[in-house]
């Protein structure tokens, strides 16, 4: 169990959107001697993360950390850029939008909303949007009440008529149309609340995802950022963050860890999106680099 902790772990926090120093490295080997629980793994990797990252910055970044196993390409380098323009995508309270509008407004992001668009017209994030002045669209049509809504291609030519960059889901329950899907390639991320590939796929969201992880046994779960493609759950997968599970916990104490780790992790894939801080390996594996 161990073992897989620890490579969890490395994927997770460690590599490459969160280098490994030699030191920190040297005091993993000695926390190997000591470590018993899943209470004290978490503990000890969060420090040691804390310890290794290099210090967070709001300003704009120019440059790049070199990731544990090399560095990035010689014609990789970042440079000042317009802010991106986000579609963000809602159908409940919008938790993560407000976690990713909250690291634009203070600079951790160089983005902004265009436009939000939900299934759910009368949704907490939905009214988040419009509270702060930011466009709203329904998609799809609504089978119930009278809100106006869009087609797949009506959909797509909003984007377009919103100038929209990127697209991020942030709890959105419906299947993204492969219009969408094709006009955004390598450029459209969603969050789920579990360890992909397990737990994913049609009807596996919220509260669901989290009795799953408690129901099998498993030791550990967290958040999944992956781009987007034509099916729930199956895109290449970006970055991951681990948290514990525990043996008394109750679908919303798991919940409530996740979630915490979920608001960290978005804006900075996010960030990374909007920066051009990702490569692609030959086999199709995204690679998030860090900036400082």
């Amino acid at each position: 169990m161990l073992q897989t902790w620890l490579h969890a772990a490395s994927s997770c926090k460690l590599s490459p959107s969160a280098p490994c120093h030699p030191a920190t490295s040297s005091r993993f080997t000695q926390c190997r001697r000591t470590i018993s629980t899943a209470a004290q793994l978490e503990a000890i990797s969060t420090r040691l993360v804390a310890d290794a990252a290099p210090p967070q910055r709001h300003a704009r970044r120019s440059s790049v950390v070199m990731a544990s196993h090399g560095a990035p390409p010689k014609e990789y380098v970042l440079a000042e850029k317009p802010k991106a323009r986000l579609a963000v995508f809602v159908s409940g309270g919008g938790s993560n939008f407000k976690a990713i509008h909250a690291a634009i407004l203070d600079g951790r992001v160089n983005a902004e909303v265009a436009v939000v668009v939900s299934d759910v017209p009368g949704c907490g994030g939905v009214q988040y949007a419009q509270a702060n002045g930011i466009p709203t669209v329904t998609y799809p049509i609504p089978k119930k009440g009278d809100f106006p809504g869009l087609t797949a291609e009506q959909l797509v030519e909003s984007m377009k008529s919103h100038s929209v960059d990127y697209v991020i889901l942030a709890g959105y329950l419906k299947l993204i149309p492969a219009a969408l899907v094709k006009a955004f390639p390598r450029a459209m991320l969603n969050i789920h609340p579990g360890l992909l590939p397990s737990f994913g796929g049609k009807g596996m969201y919220g509260e669901r995802v989290h009795k799953a992880v408690i129901a099998s046994g498993a030791r550990f779960s967290g958040p999944t950022v992956h781009f987007v493609d034509e099916e729930f759950d199956t895109g290449p997968i970006l970055a991951q963050r681990v948290v514990a599970v525990y043996p008394t916990d109750s679908p919303k104490q798991l919940a409530a860890r996740v979630l915490k780790q979920e608001h960290q992790v978005y804006p900075e894939a996010v960030s990374a999106l909007v920066d051009g801080r990702i490569t692609w390996r030959e086999d199709g594996i995204p690679i998030l680099w860090n900036a400082h």
